[in-house]
């Protein structure tokens, strides 16, 4: 689930990225599944594994962009068939300029062709900040996953996950900044299950504790999966958010919404990509009711490994633009 305290934030939809900022290193190795087809292992009554908890919007969110300012280049280089590593470098008028160096190493253990363990995540950045994972098969159907983040020289996340996959549900146990001298912690417990062949329930349960206080926010989830479109949802106490994914030939859109009602407040989003192949392009846009446009385009200049990237955003209540260009190498 990437960190846990994404599950505590505030629900309101985030703007785009902030422009030049690296995007962090993905939790997991494996290729993403097509629409609706999470697993195709049948279990009980031939229903199929719903996938992960923390998976629940990963479709939508790959339609939206990520924006950058500036200037960025990103160089990665293959050093074998397990093991690659990543030099991006930043140059921007508004965000601080920076550079990351990232690794990522693939074992031999293959569990399906499209995964294998362990894997290992890095990333460094010249303040010191580091964003590390290791996730590795555990035992059958079992895997575990630890996550270790700092801000410069000071600890932001430890938290290690156990997630056990049965042929029609995931169950995930996470724990993250557990301190025993100080008496905090936080839990997150998942659930989801197959009800039928696209109809998918599951709960969460947060528990956190720490300076003489607890507190539990139970929440529920579904996921209705067809052959090109996915509609998920979550609610709970404090919060909502629900999202609608529909794939086409060559155009794949995305609505998101989320609402906070402690803070009463609520934001609504679209996204989009349009894959042109003849021309090797790939144009990603997002619009949301903040105000704010972004788009981003790819341009893939084969044979040679190069992809030019072409950003842009705009907040018209705030009159903030910002745009950037970018070459990726390998």
């Amino acid at each position: 689930m990437g960190t846990v305290f994404a599950a505590e934030a505030s629900p309101v939809m985030p703007s785009p990225p902030m422009p030049g900022m690296p995007v962090s290193p993905p939790v997991t190795a494996t290729a993403p599944a097509g629409v609706g087809s999470e697993s195709t292992a049948a279990g009980n009554g031939g229903l199929p594994n719903p996938g992960s908890f923390e998976d629940l919007f990963k479709k939508v969110k790959e339609v939206f962009p990520q924006p950058i300012e500036g200037c960025k280049m990103v160089i990665n280089k293959g050093l074998s068939n397990h093991f690659q590593i990543s030099h991006t470098l930043s140059l921007g008028a508004f965000s601080p300029s920076s550079y990351h160096f990232g690794t990522t190493y693939v074992g031999s253990n293959q569990i399906s062709p499209s995964e294998a363990y362990p894997v290992m995540l890095g990333d460094i950045d010249t303040s010191g900040s580091l964003n590390a994972q290791i996730i590795t098969q555990l035992a059958n159907r079992l895997r575990g996953k630890v996550v270790v983040q700092t801000q410069q020289t000071k600890w932001a996340v430890y938290q290690g996950e156990v997630e056990y996959k049965a042929p029609s549900f995931t169950g995930t146990l996470t724990a993250a900044n557990i301190n025993p001298l100080e008496g905090s912690g936080i839990i997150v417990a998942h659930y989801l299950q197959s009800v039928s062949e696209r109809l998918a329930l599951g709960a969460e349960v947060l528990f956190h504790y720490g300076q003489g206080q607890q507190a539990t926010v139970p929440s529920l989830a579904g996921k209705y999966s067809s052959n090109n479109w996915i509609a998920s949802g979550t609610l709970g106490m404090t919060a909502c958010h629900a999202a609608y994914y529909h794939k086409g030939k060559d155009v794949q859109f995305g609505v998101e919404f989320e609402s906070n009602f402690r803070a009463q407040e609520s934001a609504l989003a679209f996204g989009y990509q349009v894959d042109i192949n003849q021309a090797n392009v790939t144009i990603k846009g997002m619009l949301d009711s903040n105000w704010t446009v972004a788009a981003v385009m790819e341009k893939r200049l084969q044979p040679l490994p190069f992809t030019f990237l072409l950003s842009a955003v705009l907040n018209h209540w705030k009159s903030q633009y910002r745009v950037g260009f970018g070459l990726m190498i390998g």
